[in-house]
């Protein structure tokens, strides 16, 4: 089969497209014809290599899956060819395509109890666009944060695949919208997502801005999953009360917190991991209804996937890039 394939860890010269054997399945697996996978600032870290996380060479990453079922094994009695189908990431308490081999191929193999069915009505792009992203984000605001009707959020890095799908579910959760993003043309998409408040935390500080926004007060809830270069500035611009949200740390984990900041203002710091696979199976029914829709820069073949790492890495892209093997 076709594969994009991490050679060595390091720059992205070394994630090639070539071939590879198709996987075999166990008696309770299915082998799925991807059709769609999501790519994510997390296949970035993998091809890069993360401290002490060590991987078999050539790897395949990819998490956000989605695709029609090939063949099922034997054990496997509530999925049938043909099923369309996406695929919950989290598998046995590790991570498709980051602790095991993953979908940017022409097929993966997974346990069955991980695919979740996909409408006809939902396109596979939309589905793969869904679960690391999306469900980051829902778990992130909703059940981490309970973010509720009428309070102000400040969501950083607002453009990217987390940041979309955040001020989609803040909007629909009846919350006020301020988006960050790094270029005035990225905002002018924010606002037609519904943001109410644009910042250009390249020509602006986002802390000063928000704070003007908010009568001084600051926002009930941050979202910073940028790390290092904004985090000082998110605590400033943190409301009495408030929460600060964190699922990540693009630009370093190595923040500095200015503590008297959360003593005084009595802030609470909510860090958020992943998803749960009632959340996904929530996203899937809100995209159903047309309550949300996933936001796709753009399509691209899986021969691309240098140039796809690239967009990624200079931030040149709103919303999701979708690899199509």
């Amino acid at each position: 089969m076709k594969a994009a394939l991490i050679l060595k860890h390091g720059d992205r010269s070394n994630v090639v497209v070539a071939e590879h054997p198709t996987p075999e399945i166990k008696a309770d697996e299915v082998l799925i014809n991807v059709k769609a996978v999501g790519l994510n600032h997390l296949d970035i870290f993998v091809r890069r290599g993360m401290p002490g996380h060590k991987l078999e060479m050539p790897h395949i990453s990819g998490g956000d899956v989605a695709g029609v079922i090939d063949k099922v094994g034997p054990d496997v009695t509530h999925l049938a060819v043909g099923d369309r189908i996406v695929i919950d990431p989290l598998i046995n308490g590790k991570a498709l395509g980051e602790d095991m081999t993953g979908g940017l191929a022409e097929y993966v193999a997974v346990p069955a109890k991980n695919c979740i069915p996909i409408h006809d009505n939902t396109s596979f792009e939309a589905a793969a666009s869904l679960p690391i992203a999306y469900g980051t984000a829902w778990r992130m605001l909703m059940t981490r944060g309970k973010l509720q009707e009428g309070e102000t959020i400040l969501i950083l890095g607002a453009s990217g695949g987390v940041g979309t799908a955040a001020v989609q579910i803040a909007k629909l959760a009846g919350a006020t919208v301020i988006a960050a993003a790094g270029s005035d043309g990225k905002l002018e998409k924010l606002k037609e997502l519904g943001a109410d408040h644009l910042i250009n935390y390249n020509t602006s500080d986002f802390s000063r801005e928000t704070w003007v926004l908010t009568g001084k007060q600051g926002a009930d809830v941050i979202v910073d999953y940028t790390g290092k270069e904004t985090w000082p500035k998110s605590i400033k611009a943190c409301k009495k009360g408030g929460r600060i949200l964190t699922c990540g740390a693009t630009t370093g984990f190595e923040a500095v917190t200015d503590l008297r900041y959360v003593w005084v203002r009595e802030m609470a710091i909510l860090g958020s991991n992943g998803w749960e696979r009632e959340d996904l199976e929530t996203l899937l029914k809100l995209v159903d209804e047309k309550k949300i829709i996933p936001i796709i820069d753009r399509v691209m073949p899986i021969e691309e996937i240098q140039e796809a790492h690239r967009l990624i890495e200079e931030r040149e892209i709103f919303g999701k890039i979708i690899m199509i093997p």
